[in-house]
């Protein structure tokens, strides 16, 4: 199990900052890493794989600068977003190039076993330039995992991709992270990373933002209400005895589709308080949904932030 270790990273291009300041840990399982177009994901991607250096501050694996390190290459597999292949090659010769520049000793074995991985063998002795966009993203793949690294490293891999392929590429992803392997992967569709990723990083304007579980990010937002969905046996009776209460700042009855949606401005005092008050007033309760703890929800807050 590897870890990738981001301290003080700093990453200036002239008069430029795409990266300010920025700490993190991206540890075994798999990480969704968010932000806006040009907040400085792909940069600090290409720090982590060894391709950019930092201005200021380090970027280890496993406590080991990553830059000028030949030895962090054998641990690390990178898929970059622009178009990163030889055209004129076939995947399966594309692959098999890559396995030999690791020094693998069974190029040709390994290349099948990684093009077999990301489903392509059917297309393998295919040249490049004849495929999709989503194909030639399981090429890149492919030789990101040819020497079985135990950190990957993804800049928007589901670019291009089918509906069936992101399917796949989401199962894999998810079963090299419950093997205990580093998978960090960029998207802008945050249904992707809802679904995937176990923690997330968000940088925004170059800086991170917030780092964990996006549930207890959204928790943490003490300056901003939380929105709930609330079904009752008497939504106007609760409804009556909620909005005297301090842990609320608005209660209004939806008339489409019924229930109640409130605002609690204390997180704690609001569920602490929910269960206690419908007892009181013998009112069933069928449903409590929070409606604003979306990754789109939190990922909008620190971006507006």
């Amino acid at each position: 199990m590897s870890t990738i270790g981001i301290n003080a990273v700093s990453r200036w291009f002239g008069n430029v900052v795409a990266v300010n300041d920025i700490t993190m840990s991206i540890g075994p399982g798999v990480t969704g890493l968010l932000g806006p177009n040009g907040a400085g994901k792909s940069t600090l991607i290409n720090m982590m794989g060894g391709f950019l250096a930092p201005s200021a501050g380090t970027v280890t694996l496993d406590g080991t600068p990553i830059w000028r390190n030949e030895q962090a290459y054998r641990e690390i597999g990178i898929v970059p977003e622009p178009e990163a292949t030889y055209d004129f090659l076939t995947a399966r010769e594309f692959v098999v190039a890559n396995a030999e520049l690791h020094g693998l000793p069974e190029p040709g074995v390994a290349a099948r076993r990684a093009l077999a991985t990301v489903e392509l063998e059917y297309a393998q002795d295919r040249r490049i330039d004849t495929y999709s966009k989503g194909m030639r993203q399981r090429a890149k793949m492919a030789s990101a995992l040819v020497h079985d690294p135990s950190v990957l490293l993804l800049d928007e891999p589901f670019n291009g991709m089918d509906p069936r392929q992101r399917l796949q590429l989401m199962d894999l992803l998810r079963t090299m992270g419950a093997q205990g392997r580093t998978v960090l992967f960029s998207s802008h569709i945050l249904e992707e990373v809802e679904q995937l990723a176990h923690h997330i990083e968000v940088v925004v304007a170059g800086r991170h933002a917030a780092s964990g579980d996006f549930r207890k990010i959204r928790r943490l937002m003490t300056d901003r209400p939380h929105r709930y969905l609330v079904r009752s046996s008497d939504d106007r009776a609760l409804a009556a005895a909620l909005i005297a209460h301090d842990s609320t700042a608005g209660i209004e009855l939806d008339r489409a589709e019924g229930g109640l949606r409130i605002q609690a401005v204390d997180f704690a005092g609001f569920t602490g308080f929910l269960p206690r008050i419908a007892r009181d007033h013998g009112i069933r309760l069928f449903e409590v949904s929070p409606s604003d703890e979306s990754l789109e929800s939190v990922f909008s807050y620190l971006v507006a932030a």
